[in-house]
């Protein structure tokens, strides 16, 4: 009886507390390693997750400003017309020309610091290239010498003949009724010719925004306000943690031999409007930023750019502890126009900026539209 006493208490012992301690000695080396694996399963997938936002917001904003660029100049079919102002609906002046770099602040407001600003101008009208022209102008009433080539709700402008320049801002204007060769618009102006935009005018101001790469349609509003700079509804953000956009002219200066610089060509055509100088070949020979100004030269300035190259930086959202960006990120105007990082978007130094990452997409797109009006005689 005693004997199965002590065997029964021996049982009943349990672990001794040496047992105790090295039992929780390994749980607790356990739970360190799972939470170590955690932590870095959980970095490695901010990271995945901020690089495939930053990749996807970055890829799907330079497809939009692409697709805007390679319609960018259609329905300014009229080489005179180039550089012209157009007073718009809401009020905003913009020129008759593809792409501006950088306008004015009265055109479109500073963006960021270090950021430039483009003006995208394309129209949809299958109206005559060169106008319509006005045979009775009782504005707002017009009658035209070509029916049919205009619609109710285009927006249209009057204007001089194709061959002259134009003296004055021009006035955009909608179509309210349209019935053979008579066109009625809402409000008229003075002109002998007619030129249609179509109904799906498309006048885009492009910034970046406190981080934001934001678009403006000036045609529904007047984006150079710069007190509604901060409107969502007007500035409407269209990608994320974007901290550069840079974009360059493409132009052409020379027609390979002799090299001609763009100011020689401009003394040439103002000395000389008709005399022997190089075509342009529509082969980019340099990258600037410099708009071409009013004046006798400024249709053939816009003539020779054939293309845009631009740059959007996008930042990934997670930041690192550890510096992993040790240089600035470059991209193919990086000499003349590089990339900052290093500041705010209110021009502040920010001391993180290494401790995050940066996505550059760029890309170079031709002016199609601007290549087909021809060469110019004069240019």
């Amino acid at each position: 009886m005693l004997s199965i006493q002590n065997s029964l208490r021996r049982f009943q012992r349990g672990f001794s507390l040496v047992e105790i301690m090295v039992a929780m000695v390994i749980g607790m080396f356990g739970v360190i390693v799972m939470m170590q694996v955690f932590s870095i399963s959980e970095s490695q997938k901010r990271n995945a997750t901020g690089a495939g936002d930053a990749q996807g917001a970055g890829s799907i904003a330079l497809y939009g400003i692409q697709r805007d660029l390679r319609m960018s100049g259609y329905g300014i079919a009229v080489y005179n017309l180039l550089g012209c102002n157009l007073t718009l609906l809401s009020g905003g002046v913009v020129p008759l020309a593809p792409v501006v770099i950088n306008p004015p602040v009265a055109t479109i407001p500073a963006g960021d610091s270090n950021t430039d600003r483009l003006l995208v101008f394309y129209g949809s009208a299958n109206a005559v290239p060169e106008g319509n022209v006005i045979t009775t102008n009782n504005a707002p009433n017009y009658k035209v010498s070509s029916q049919g080539t205009v619609n109710a709700n285009d927006y249209v402008f009057t204007g001089p003949v194709p061959s002259a320049t134009c003296a004055g801002n021009l006035v955009l204007d909608r179509v309210t009724a349209a019935a053979g060769n008579d066109v009625t618009v809402a409000n008229g102006a003075p002109g002998v010719t007619l030129y249609s935009l179509g109904q799906g005018l498309r006048i885009w101001a492009y910034a970046v925004r406190n981080g934001n790469l934001t678009v403006c349609d000036y045609v529904a509003n007047n984006c150079g306000d710069a007190a509604q700079i901060n409107d969502t509804t007007r500035w409407v953000p269209i990608a994320s943690n974007v901290v550069s956009l840079r974009a360059q002219y493409g132009r052409d200066v020379n027609n390979n031999t002799p090299a001609w610089t763009q100011a020689a060509i401009d003394a040439v055509i103002n000395a000389a409007p008709n005399a022997p100088h190089p075509p342009p070949n529509y082969i980019v020979d340099t990258y600037d930023q410099t708009t071409p100004a009013a004046g006798a030269t400024v249709q053939c300035g816009w003539a020779r750019i054939p293309a845009v190259r631009l740059a959007l930086t996008v930042r990934n959202a997670q930041y690192e502890k550890e510096v992993v960006t040790t240089a600035a990120p470059t991209w193919e105007g990086s000499a003349t126009l590089p990339i900052d990082v290093s500041k705010n978007p209110d021009g502040t130094a920010n001391a993180d900026w290494q401790n995050y990452r940066y996505k550059v997409f760029q890309t170079m797109v031709p002016l199609r539209n601007v290549a087909w009006m021809g060469v110019q005689a004069g240019c």
